[in-house]
Parts: C-alpha cells; sequence; structure tokens
C-alpha cells in the first residue's frame, strides 16, 4: 500500500488516498481529470469510443443517408470488417492518419455519392465551402485520435494488431485458428529416429514440412489476433473439430490430403497437377480454360515457382474461413506467405487484394514466385502482386451482399 495525492485538473479540493496498485493501477490511468506531476492523465479509452461513435454516425447519417460498411470500404480501399473494428463500441480499433483524411474528403461534400461505386474525391474537386468542411472534420477525427492513441502516439494500426487480410476480427477468445501442415512420407519418417514418438527426443515438429512457411505465418497471425489462440498440426494430426473452424491449409497436394480436398470443393476453378519428377513437380491449371501455369527451371535451377492463395467460405462450415498458402515448391509456399506478412511488401499486396477483390466472399490468386539461386543457398523473392507480369490469373466468388 502506497499513499498518493490526486490533484483534480482544477487545482481544488486535494485529497489523498491509500492505493493497493496492483488493484487500483487502471482506475488512476484512465481516471479524467487526474494530473501526476503537472501533466493530465488522458481518458484514452473513452476517447477511442468516442472517435468510433463519430465514425458511425458519419457512416450511417452523415451525408444524409446510410452507407453501408460494405460501400464505404469500396470507395476507401478497405474491408468492411476493417470498418466495423473502428466502428465497434466495446475495444474499437484506431484507424490510421490516412483512412480518417479520406474519412474526412468522403463526408465534406454530397457527390462522394452521386453514383455507384462510391468514391473519395480528390482535393481539386472539392469547392471552397467544401475544403473548409473537411478541413475541420479532418482536425476533429485526428484530435480524437491522438487523445485516443496516448501520450505516446501508437495507436493499434501503427502496429500489426487488428489489421490486414491476416486479421479475424470476429473470432472468440477459444476459438482457433488451426495451420494444417504437411506431412513427411512414412518412408522418410521410418528412417529418421527422432520422428518415432518412442524416441526420448521425439518433436512434433519433426514430421512436418514447409517449416519455413509455417514459422513465418504462426507468428504473423499470433500478432495480428493477440487474443486469439493460434494452433498448428501436421494433416495426421488433426483433431475432430479442426475442419470446421477457421482453416488456414499449408503446402501441396501431394503430401497434404486435405489440401485436395479444399481445393477440389471450393468454387475457385484452380487445380494443382502433380507430376513423379524432382524438377518438373507438375502445374496449376485453371479449369474453366485449360491454361496452366508451370514453374520455371533452367537445368536443376528452379527460378520461378508458382504461388497460389485462396481465401474463401469453409466447404466443411459455411460460418468459417479457409485459407490456402499453396505452390508447386516450397519456395511458392514461402512466397505465398511472405506475400502478406513480409514488412516491406505486405501492405502493399493487402492493399491490391482490397482493391481487385472489394467485398467478394471468396477470392484467389495465382502469381510468380521469383527465385534466386546461389551456390549455398536458394534465395525465394516475395513477390510484389502490383508489379506488371507477377500475377498470372485472379477469380472471385460472389460479394458478401449477394
Amino acid at each position: 500500500m502506497i499513499r498518493l495525492a490526486l490533484i483534480p485538473s482544477s487545482g481544488r479540493d486535494q485529497r489523498v488516498f491509500k492505493l493497493d496498485m496492483r488493484r487500483d493501477l487502471r482506475y488512476i490511468l484512465f481516471s479524467p481529470g487526474l494530473k501526476f506531476g503537472g501533466s493530465v492523465v488522458q481518458p484514452t479509452e473513452d476517447a477511442a469510443v468516442k472517435l468510433a461513435e463519430r465514425l458511425l454516425t458519419l457512416r450511417t447519417s452523415g451525408l444524409g443517408k446510410k452507407i453501408t460498411q460494405a460501400e464505404f470500404g469500396k470507395a476507401i480501399g478497405r474491408s468492411s470488417g476493417l470498418i466495423s473494428s473502428w466502428e465497434r463500441p466495446d475495444d474499437p480499433v484506431i484507424p490510421p492518419v490516412k483512412q480518417l483524411e479520406q474519412y474526412a474528403a468522403f463526408f465534406s461534400t454530397p457527390r462522394s455519392i452521386t453514383g455507384l461505386p462510391y468514391r473519395v474525391p480528390a482535393e481539386e474537386e472539392l469547392n471552397e465551402q467544401e475544403r473548409r468542411i473537411r478541413k475541420a472534420l479532418r482536425e476533429e477525427l485526428l484530435a480524437l485520435r491522438a487523445r485516443a492513441a496516448g501520450p505516446s502516439g501508437t495507436s493499434p494500426l501503427d502496429t500489426l494488431v487488428g489489421r490486414g487480410p491476416w486479421y479475424f476480427p470476429d473470432l472468440d477468445e477459444d476459438e482457433p485458428i488451426v495451420i494444417v501442415c504437411p506431412e513427411l512420407p512414412s518412408e522418410v519418417l521410418n528412417a529418421m529416429d527422432h520422428a518415432q514418438p518412442a524416441n526420448l527426443d521425439y518433436s512434433d515438429l519433426y514430421r512436418i514440412t514447409d517449416l519455413d512457411a509455417l514459422f513465418e505465418l504462426h507468428g504473423h497471425i499470433r500478432a495480428v489476433n493477440p487474443d486469439v489462440t493460434v494452433e498448428y498440426r501436421s494433416v495426421r494430426a488433426m483433431r475432430q473439430g479442426d475442419p470446421t473452424g477457421h482453416l488456414v491449409v499449408l503446402g501441396g497436394v501431394d503430401w497434404n490430403p486435405l489440401q485436395q480436398q479444399v481445393m477440389s470443393r471450393s468454387d475457385a476453378p484452380v487445380e494443382q497437377v502433380s507430376e513423379d519428377d524432382p524438377l518438373n513437380r507438375g502445374y496449376f491449371r485453371v479449369t474453366d480454360t485449360d491454361e496452366s501455369f508451370p514453374p520455371v527451371t533452367d537445368g536443376d535451377a528452379l527460378l520461378e515457382d508458382v504461388g497460389y492463395f485462396f481465401r474463401g467460405i469453409n466447404p466443411f462450415n459455411k460460418q468459417k474461413t479457409v485459407t490456402v498458402c499453396n505452390g508447386m515448391f516450397k519456395a511458392g509456399v514461402v512466397g505465398t506467405v511472405r506475400a502478406l506478412t513480409d514488412k516491406k511488401m505486405r501492405d502493399g499486396n493487402a492493399e491490391y487484394l482490397s482493391q481487385t477483390f472489394t467485398t467478394a466472399s471468396s477470392y484467389a490468386l495465382l502469381f510468380r514466385v521469383p527465385i534466386i539461386e546461389n551456390v549455398d543457398a536458394r534465395v525465394v523473392i516475395t513477390p510484389e502482386w502490383t508489379a506488371p507480369g507477377t500475377v498470372l490469373y485472379t477469380w472471385s466468388g460472389p460479394t458478401e451482399e449477394d
């Protein structure tokens, strides 16, 4: 127990309290109007809620009509789920500055909604009155954001938390995201002492392949969803409830039978054709057009793999999602994962998904994964989906409104 003087911001009625710091610290930090050493502690949680309420009010009545989250998300290039996370009354996510500036421009003029799809007008399109409205709205929203972010100025969206394609906003804390990985074939495992459960040094990881992709993705999903359990297991170690939850499926059809099941049951017209050749491994084929996309090799060197990313409705449970990260070689699987985890590329690639597929409930793309063959190592280059010639094929299913 300690003695602490709490001084209201008015400077009057100073009182001394005995506080249990473990029990009362949260009250101290978030109580409005309390001064510590001359600085006022701002109620950051209340400010975040006020910002969320203001954004909701703008969307539902700011231009005299209710705009859906999907419509507004398409206008600013963000998903409806992300907009929902900004507006929710409980623990709202704080939008980045750029998106709040888009809010200010969008709601400065009714011309933003004169036709579908809605759009954010450029500055040069605004007249003098609209620019004044935009300026005032921008200052209001940024001031709310500054209060919500707290003294450090750091908000959740300055980190990975709560954003991007790997964010699952509607998950319960006790509902896991399960990554299902390929498992080495029996003839390989039987030759590995440490892969046998009877071995004292046994580890489940000895049985799993595509480990580099797994480590990269598992850490990223946990960082984006800190309150959610992220589990991984080999395809042979799946549990009864795994297929009907939120699934992430890694690797190709040869060593991951679940991948074959998911790809064949999804609406995307893409299949993986496997061939028994160390270099000519096979190809991805678009069944609608019979177009094939094989890797590029030069002798014994792999110059370019083909990656496949699919996000859509889980065929085993329509209320959940399934995500596929696939490639003809391991390099393609790693490249597919890194496209949305690599710090240099993930935001641009996420923006590409948002702009290309907007409100589609399911979507898929095939793309090139460049590789540099060194004497001692193979370097997988993270694909840049916005670069010309990188994306080979795209497909999208029905929109969320359909």
